[in-house]
């Protein structure tokens, strides 16, 4: 390596250019394992806290890290994108929930807690948005799908892991009552 390109600077400009986040085998092939896991690890909480306070932040997402926005400056970059960021309906986004929350679950699951018919439509828009896939078949007759969320979906929301989401008892309260 260089002595003006150290590991930190590479570990810096990998990530700010990469269009997906990296993980941890990926950094190491950036120097073609001559740095272990843990001296990656070490340069990133350093370029963690360098970061610390700016519009933009070092974090770790469930398929690996990378630099986005804060949240507090999300609604002005906002401003910039002439995109609408896509809408989901109320059904597409409570079939989410029910898979998030309980994966793997079938669509006769999912069925059971909505009360109504889950479209075969709403299953693919979720699958197209990479959000969620098919981990298995249950052992019944029919064999159905067992669908669960992706690495998509964790990172798409800025999560780690599922742990991170919120209680289920919280996101109850964010729920508005369909008014008849």
């Amino acid at each position: 390596m260089s002595p003006d390109c150290s590991p930190k600077l590479v570990l810096e400009a990998a990530l700010l250019v990469a269009q997906e986040p990296l993980a941890m085998p990926a950094l190491r092939l950036l120097f073609a394992d001559e740095l272990s896991g843990k001296d990656i690890a070490a340069l990133l909480a350093e370029l963690k806290g360098d970061w610390a306070g700016r519009g933009v932040e070092l974090v770790q997402l469930a398929s690996g890290w990378r630099f986005r926005s804060r949240a507090a400056v999300q609604p002005y970059l906002e401003r910039l994108s002439l995109e609408r960021p896509p809408r989901y309906s109320r059904a597409v986004m409570e079939t989410l929930a029910i898979i998030a929350y309980r994966q793997p679950v079938t669509r006769g699951d999912i069925e059971e807690v909505r009360g109504v018919a889950v479209s075969s439509a709403i299953i693919q828009t979720l699958k197209e948005r990479g959000w969620i896939d098919v981990v298995g078949h249950k052992e019944v007759p029919g064999r159905p799908e067992l669908l669960a969320t992706s690495k998509s979906f964790l990172d798409d929301l800025s999560l780690g892991s599922l742990s991170d989401l919120p209680p289920l008892a919280e996101m109850s309260s964010l729920v508005e009552p369909d008014i008849g």
